[in-house]
């Protein structure tokens, strides 16, 4: 997912590794084999390690549906040039991090709300 890499690039976090930055994005690569286009990427925000956020996912705890059922693995390439940041910026960046691979052509993007 080349294109979204270079969407999730073009956007700037002004408080990534800043005093007090304890919010990450995460952003988890989907397959779904009934869908027709049937990769896709759902965009998180939280105050856990994206690692351990991705593992609650798959155990069904606070879970998105999306993650928890086709969820295949994190993408950090797509997100770790962004955390930490600041809450208010985490709040922010998330649907704006959605909203950039929907315009680059990702057809399925979920979360990001």
């Amino acid at each position: 997912m080349p294109t979204a890499e270079c969407a999730a690039r073009q956007l700037r976090a002004t408080t990534a590794r800043t005093k007090g930055a304890h919010h990450a994005l995460y952003v988890v690569l989907l397959k779904d084999t009934r869908r027709v286009g049937r990769w896709g990427l759902y965009v998180g925000e939280t105050t856990l390690d994206p690692d351990l956020r991705f593992d609650q996912h798959k155990i069904g705890y606070k879970a998105s549906g999306h993650v928890n059922r086709v969820g295949v693995r994190l993408l950090p390439q797509l997100f770790e040039h962004f955390n930490p940041l600041r809450r208010w910026e985490a709040v922010e960046l998330e649907p704006a991090l959605a909203e950039a691979f929907r315009h680059a052509g990702v057809s399925w993007v979920e979360g990001g709300h």
